[in-house]
Formats: structure tokens, sequence, C-alpha cells
């Protein structure tokens, strides 16, 4: 252990590894970027109307297309406006049923319903925590139209395994890449593999924008012309002829504006050199952790390149703590973490079928995602605060705390028994 990780629990009266939690720092904002958002200001185009010159988003939609390699980028205002765009430009409406993935943002799913289909879950990987291909073909029935799998965390999901059941299946397939900008799947970047795909460029995201933004990338010529067109009311906006008002399709209002796309093709100058830098400092923080004992750290299959996005760890709370419930040593575990200065936080507090606003939409029953249900319980996440290039003396950091809380188990699992009576 490096210097710092020893002693008593902050927990129980001794000195914290770190005075206090760790403070968020992204986005990172330079001088660049500033320059980029008053460039829009001052040339007053500040919606997505188009001119006959290139707005800034545009750029950005050119930019991103060339970076992943596909032929069309649709700005639009959010990821789940993102996602809501995609399914009703593949014709997916009232009496279809769509299926995503148990464990994902809510988001996912209500975009399903917000567009009159029925979400349908499967379960996910215990160590990728994407979508199972073995749990999406069990859910598929004649009434499914579509899979949407989730790159979470910034891990792609098993994309071939995936696009061959859909495939089977006659379904359209629309990765939610919300969270996996830069992130790969045997060479090809996540995004590219689907009919469509959406991406989030909420502040939060590896690839943000000031405050809240999303893309819907395609080859389908037809349906990024219906993503331009619903975004907009439905007209066709073009730049040789003044706006006409004119609607062929109930659209929506959900623009992304000329100041986010400037900001965010600002970020995208440095994207490459944050996502290597990244890479570099979650390695290093992982390589100390991965042999403590009941801890399973994320990791990357052979084929996969990881964003790191959110770092999800996995507790072997029976080997651990045994006697003690799964949820209640969690919660100790990220205690202990919190106290020493480590962020530790829950990333969904429950599947998503389970979710007040969804549950009885749903048609099954828990025992259709037990998997989703066992990495919630027993799982605790780091977020943002791994994201900057320069968080590597952070996580450096983090690893002395985990390795400080790890060498006082056996005071934890006293405490858990003692509170647990």
């Amino acid at each position: 252990m490096n210097g710092g990780s020893v002693g008593e629990l902050a927990l129980t009266g001794g000195e914290p590894v770190l005075g206090s939690l760790a403070p968020v720092s992204w986005p990172r904002t330079t001088d660049a970027d500033r320059a980029a958002v008053l460039a829009v200001l001052d040339s007053n185009v500040l919606v997505s109307d188009r001119t006959t010159e290139e707005t800034a988003i545009e750029r950005l939609e050119r930019s991103w297309a060339e970076y992943l390699g596909v032929r069309r980028c649709v700005g639009v205002s959010n990821g789940t406006t993102a996602i809501e765009l995609a399914l009703l430009a593949h014709g997916i409406g009232p009496g279809d049923e769509v299926v995503v993935p148990a464990l994902t943002f809510v988001g996912t799913a209500m975009a399903v319903v917000h567009v009159g289909a029925t979400p349908v879950y499967a379960d996910v990987h215990p160590l990728t925590f994407t979508m199972s291909a073995d749990s999406l073909a069990a859910e598929i029935t004649e009434r499914t139209r579509a899979v949407i799998p989730v790159h979470l965390h910034g891990l792609s999901a098993d994309m071939t395994a995936i696009n061959d059941v859909a495939r089977r299946h006659g379904c359209v397939v629309i990765e939610d890449a919300a969270q996996a900008q830069g992130a790969r799947y045997h060479g090809v970047p996540s995004g590219a593999f689907g009919n469509t795909a959406t991406f989030s460029l909420q502040m939060t995201k590896n690839l943000p924008t000031c405050g809240e933004g999303g893309l819907v990338v395609t080859d389908d010529e037809r349906v990024a012309d219906r993503i331009v067109q619903l975004r907009q009311f439905g007209e066709t906006i073009r730049a040789d002829r003044p706006r006409r008002y004119v609607s062929h399709r109930l659209g929506f209002n959900a623009k992304l504006n000329n100041v986010q796309a400037a900001y965010t093709s600002s970020q995208l100058e440095r994207f490459d050199d944050y996502h290597t830098a990244r890479r570099s400092n979650v390695a290093a923080f992982l390589s100390r952790l991965r042999d403590l004992d009941g801890l399973t750290c994320p990791s990357e299959p052979d084929g996969y390149e990881h964003a790191w996005h959110i770092l999800r760890f996995v507790v072997d709370v029976d080997r651990l703590f045994p006697g003690v419930d799964a949820g209640s040593a969690r919660n100790l575990l990220m205690r202990a973490l919190r106290a020493e200065g480590l962020p530790a936080t829950r990333y969904q507090m429950m599947p998503i079928p389970e979710q007040p606003a969804l549950r009885s939409l749903c048609r099954q029953t828990p025992a259709s995602w037990p998997v989703t249900q066992d990495v919630i319980d027993r799982s605790f996440t780091l977020q943002q605060r791994h994201l900057p290039p320069d968080a590597g003396p952070l996580l450096q950091s983090f690893a002395d705390v985990i390795e400080k809380v790890w060498s006082n188990l056996k005071v934890l699992k006293e405490f858990a028994e003692g509170t647990d009576r």
C-alpha cells in the first residue's frame, strides 16, 4: 500500500486519507472553449435555422460523423430526445415493443414510453453490465420492433451477438451510446454498429456541452432527414430559401443551439488527448485494486476499448460479510470509503422496470433480471472525478482509500455484525 493508506478508519475515529470528498472538476472549460462560445454570441446566429454559412451545429454534426465514420449526424436537445426521435424516425410507436436493458438510466425506457411503445427488459452480463444477448433473445415476441443496447458506463455492449439476434427477428437496433463517447468494439467506434445510435452531450459526459445536448448518427439518409424534420416541428429548413413554416410531419422543438454546439466542438479538439490520458490514469488506478479480496473491478474484455465514463465495483458481500444483508454491507463500505474522502455513490437504486413511473407498464416479473438486481445490491460507483486528464494523482489517493478500507475489513465486519443485530 502507498503512504496514507494504513491506520484506523476515519469511520471509527481515525485520520481520513483525504480531508474531504474530492470536488467535481468536470467539464474542463478552457480559453479555447470560451472563445468558441463568444464567437457564436458575437455572430448572433444562436439557433439551428440554417443561414448561407455553416453553423456551429452543422460543424459539430460533420465533425462527429467523421469521427465515427458514419454518413450523418443530427444535433438535438438532449440524449433522451435523441432516442425518442430515432425511434420515431424508424416508425416505432403504439403497439410496438422495444427491448432495453434492465440496468440503465431511466431515460432509455422513458423514451420508449414517450413514443407510445412498450419497453421490455433484458437482463445484463454480470461483468460488463451491458445487455445479455441470451436474455434479449428470450424477451423477443411478435410485437418486438426494436432493440436498444446501452453501452453502459462507457463499455460497448456485445454488438455482434445483439445484432445477430435482432437480425434474426427483423428488429431495428438503436445504440444508446450516451455514456460511450470514445469507446470501441473490435476497433469500431461505439455508435457505428446499429441502424442508428444516440449520444448525450450533457455536461457530465466524456464529450460534454455547457449544459444539455444530444446527437443522433446513422448511415441511413432517410432516417437522418426525418430526424432533422422531427427536431423542428416537422419542417424542412434549407439554406437556399427563407423558412416557410410548413410542417410535413408531427415534430417537436428539440433543437441543439449553436452555443452548445460550439462548446462541444471545442472540446472535441482535445477529446482524443483526454481519452488517452483517462485510459492511462484508470489503468494505473485499477492495477492497484485487482488483487483485493472480494472486490471485482471494472474490466475491459478482449476486443473492447472502454471509455471509462463510470467505474463500477462489485463486492462479494457473502465472502467479506457473511450473514449480513447485501445492501447493508454495501452501504457500510460506502460510508467507510466516503469518510476517507472517496465519493462512492450508487448508480441506479433499482432495476429500471421497478421505477415507480414505469412499474405499471411492465408485463415481466423480477425473475427476468436477477443479474441486474444482484449488481445493484452489491456494487458502488465512482463518477466524474476520474474524467479530467490530470486525475491520475487523485485516483492514486482513491486507491489509498480503498486499500485502507480493505485492510480494515475485520473492523467493518465487526461493525456490521454489531449494527445488524
